[in-house]
């Protein structure tokens, strides 16, 4: 498959809103495989369609490395208690802020065979599918930071 290139902020797919997937064609199939590649090629733990330009509801989530989870047209469906922590996004490189999410979340999707599933998410994984069904309706994290964005990559100095 292919690394495709990811949108950084400013592009203005990014504040756009996603169209539903009807159907699971080659080509959907590929983006899947590319979008894959490309957060595990960016060391993230979720990427949207639109972050590589496509306005589908697609998103990829592996809090673990080991478990990547494909959510085609996801919805919320329900959300219990809260976390306060550090976020970062991919079209964001080298920045990160302070968000407030659900501790707990659940929600319904389709499969690349268009089963629907339910899939719940606590701590790392609830606030990756906040995350990425957030860019599904063109808003990023940095909507929700509690402060400001800072730096997360630090220069190398000489002494």
């Amino acid at each position: 498959m292919a690394i495709r290139n990811i949108r950084e902020f400013g592009d203005p797919v990014l504040n756009k809103v996603c169209k539903e997937v009807t159907e699971v064609t080659p080509r959907i199939r590929e983006l899947i495989e590319d979008m894959l590649d490309t957060m595990y090629a960016a060391n993230g733990v979720g990427l949207a369609a639109p972050q590589v330009g496509i306005l589908k509801r697609i998103v990829v989530i592996d809090t673990t490395g080991e478990d990547p989870h494909i959510l085609i047209n996801p919805k919320i469906i329900y959300t219990e208690g809260e976390q306060c922590g550090s976020e970062g996004c991919l079209s964001l490189p080298g920045k990160a802020g302070n968000v407030t999410r659900p501790m707990k979340v659940k929600c319904t999707a389709y499969d690349v065979e268009m089963n629907e599933f339910t899939l719940e998410g606590e701590g790392l994984l609830a606030r990756a599918i906040c995350h990425e069904c957030d860019h599904l309706d063109g808003h990023l994290y940095t909507e929700k930071v509690e402060g400001d964005v800072y730096e997360t990559r630090y220069e190398e100095t000489e002494d």
